[in-house]
């Protein structure tokens, strides 16, 4: 039971955790690297849930099969290992971010290793910025979290007391400028203050997986499948992929020939023109200054 420990390329990073505070100096990674043109959804609660935050986590997860998108969660007891084993279930991608390095000789928690292995085993990933036989410190849960937040589209609380240390994640992913959702929960149970108290600060209420689609701005097909994109796009330029592939979000023009520009040095005439071809095949739009897949 071992996996491969390697260094992180500066160019296979999470494209949004470029955008935090603090960058990291270094990443390393384990397993296959993830498909950043995915949703990257953080999922974090309680490590002392109730069976009510188990039978979400599972449910809410369960409902995003053949969607495109990434689970992102902590490694930890609780939450965030039923959110780890959910995906697999569900054939979606994880991605583990552990608060102590790599190595399975230091992985913490020790009791998680076997899950650590299966993650890999399945096509997901383990990442964070520790030297790979770093121990976990008191310092080192907070110092991951913002790697969490600032990676993933969105982060959802799942349950947490008020003075959670996953209230540190939420708090970072609202800094970021992403979206906080949040699991209501029973008044009468402790765990479900820190969602509550969210909610009350603007968070968005996740009732079912429909909701959670719809904070990540994918639509609901008819056999809740996501749509085959393969068709939608077959008679696009290798240029113009560039462009959709990097519409993952909706980003203003400026932002779209600056990012272009940079990573695949097109000039900004053509980008422009590629651009206005691509609103004409109907597959991009432009609305409030923002453009978007359509």
């Amino acid at each position: 039971m071992s996996y491969k420990i390697k260094k992180l390329e500066h160019k296979d990073w999470p494209p949004l955790l470029e955008e935090i505070n603090q960058l990291p100096n270094k990443l390393f990674y384990a397993g296959k690297i993830a498909d950043w043109n995915r949703k990257l959804l953080c999922i974090v609660g309680s490590r002392k849930n109730t069976n009510y935050g188990r039978e979400a986590t599972e449910n809410l997860i369960e409902g995003l099969r053949g969607y495109p998108i990434t689970i992102v969660s902590g490694l930890a007891l609780g939450i965030d290992s039923i959110a780890h084993r959910a995906a697999i279930k569900n054939n979606l991608p994880t991605i583990a971010i552990p608060g102590s390095g790599l190595s399975l000789e230091v992985l913490h928690p020790q009791s998680h290793t076997h899950l650590a292995t299966e993650i890999i085993e399945k096509g997901g990933m383990m990442m964070n910025e520790f030297e790979p036989d770093f121990k976990a410190t008191h310092y080192s849960f907070p110092q991951r979290n913002r790697i969490m937040a600032g990676m993933s589209h969105a982060t959802l609380v799942i349950e947490a007391t008020q003075k959670s240390g996953t209230l540190i994640t939420a708090r970072l992913a609202t800094e970021y400028n992403r979206d906080v959702l949040a699991l209501p929960g029973s008044i009468f149970n402790s765990t479900s203050q820190g969602p509550h108290m969210l909610i009350r600060l603007g968070a968005t209420p996740i009732r079912d997986s429909n909701d959670i689609l719809e904070a990540l701005h994918l639509e609901k097909t008819g056999n809740g499948e996501y749509e085959n994109n393969e068709e939608k796009y077959f008679d696009c330029s290798e240029k113009e992929m560039f462009i959709i592939k990097l519409l993952i979000e909706p980003l203003e023009r400026d932002e779209i020939l600056r990012q272009i520009q940079t990573k695949h040095q097109i000039p900004v005439g053509e980008i422009q023109t590629l651009l206005s071809l691509l609103e004409l095949k109907g597959l991009i739009k432009e609305t409030l200054g923002e453009i978007h897949l359509s």
